[in-house]
């Protein structure tokens, strides 16, 4: 097992880099690691509603600008940077011909099986989280995606990569970026966040948080 001070010192090197030395490389055999730990993540009912786009290309990634105002430079100097979509409401609901197909051809899952799943998702979509428009529905598929994100910022952590996760864009306009440049199906897809992973160009400031105490309630 992985020593539990090593672990902490992960969590203490990682922080949100904004500036990434542009002239340090993430070998493809750490990036393609990185990778394999979201691709490896949970989620809810295991139904993986991620796609990770990695843009190396330069002239995609000046596109990505113009609606990302947090990423600029990460955009310039990071080593990798990583567009996260999720699938939208009408693949994601219990209905949908993604779920019984993933259901039978990833899952493997009997049909009686899969029937009994897709209507304990059908209740608790509609009863116990009340998903019950495209947005509330496309919002619980990014959650899942952020479990994935978590996984990959702590694996680059422990690997000695730095990385910074960004919602600083405008959605609309990085969709309409995503379809005319990046030939991404909008109908199918919707963006959740993007990452930069690189080597930093400074060191941070000490690491701030509230003490245990603050966010730990005991019921015993």
């Amino acid at each position: 097992m992985i020593d539990k001070k090593e672990i902490l010192k992960a969590y203490q090197f990682r922080h949100a880099c904004k500036l990434f030395d542009p002239e340090k490389i993430i070998s493809d055999e750490d990036f393609s690691f990185i990778i394999e730990t979201a691709r490896l993540s949970p989620s809810s009912l295991g139904l993986e509603p991620w796609h990770f786009i990695e843009v190396q290309n330069k002239e995609l990634r000046s596109k990505l600008k113009e609606g990302a105002w947090g990423a600029t430079l990460k955009l310039e100097t990071a080593s990798h940077f990583v567009v996260c979509l999720t699938l939208k409401s009408s693949y994601m609901k219990y209905d949908s011909p993604y779920v019984a197909d993933f259901m039978k051809n990833v899952q493997h899952h009997p049909e009686e099986v899969a029937q009994a799943r897709r209507k304990m998702m059908e209740n608790f979509q509609t009863r116990d989280f009340d998903l019950t428009d495209e947005r509330k529905i496309f919002d619980w598929a990014s959650k899942q995606c952020y479990i994935a994100l978590g996984n990959m910022l702590t694996t680059a952590a422990m690997l000695g990569i730095d990385s910074c996760p960004i919602e600083g864009f405008n959605r609309e306009t990085t969709d309409k970026i995503l379809k005319n440049d990046f030939g991404v199906d909008t109908d199918k897809y919707g963006i959740s966040y993007m990452i930069a992973f690189g080597y930093r160009a400074n060191n941070p400031g000490p690491k701030t948080r509230r003490p245990i105490e603050k966010i730990l309630t005991w019921k015993k």
